[in-house]
């Protein structure tokens, strides 16, 4: 086997699950890491890479000071994330990705051509109980954040064990 259909068969092992919000500064960058988190305690078989980006985001930008609190009360650090704007190329990589509300996957079919292969679900989807949508926290209150982390925790499971039987 060539080196190029080695790696190729490489990157065919790995799966990328994409978290995406607004502006990659608050919700997906908590998401991505508490995705990370699970999904090392879970001892997950699959090879899985996990990434954030926004529709909106700026490239570079660091994670909002309440995201890096609401993070670090929970043992992450967020410290080193930069926003990432969403692009064609990681949308056509993507195994999965993960919006925070219906509009971001709205505006995903809106503004790319996502391929049918690729599952757009939101963070929440497989939960139970409550709302779908991860209201964005921006500019609001600890208080705020840390709900919207809990709120990503609950559904953690149920996207661990997606992951395990879909991906």
């Amino acid at each position: 086997m060539g080196r190029k259909s080695r790696e190729k068969k490489e990157r065919r092992k790995e799966k990328l699950v994409v978290f995406v919000c607004t502006a990659n500064v608050c919700r997906s960058p908590m998401a991505e890491k508490l995705f990370e988190q699970a999904l090392a305690e879970s001892k997950s078989k699959n090879e899985v890479k996990v990434f954030s980006a926004g529709i909106s985001a700026m490239d570079g930008d660091q994670a909002s000071e309440n995201s890096l609190q609401a993070c670090e009360e929970v043992g992450l650090d967020l410290t080193d994330h930069r926003s990432a704007a969403l692009t064609r190329a990681t949308l056509e990589n993507a195994s999965a990705i993960f919006c925070m509300t219906e509009s971001h996957r709205a505006l995903l079919n809106m503004y790319f051509e996502v391929p049918e292969s690729t599952s757009i679900f939101l963070m929440r989807e497989f939960t139970e109980d409550g709302s779908k949508e991860l209201p964005d926290p921006f500019g609001q209150d600890m208080d705020v954040y840390r709900e919207c982390r809990n709120r990503m925790q609950e559904s953690l499971p149920s996207l661990v064990n997606w992951v395990e039987k879909n991906l």
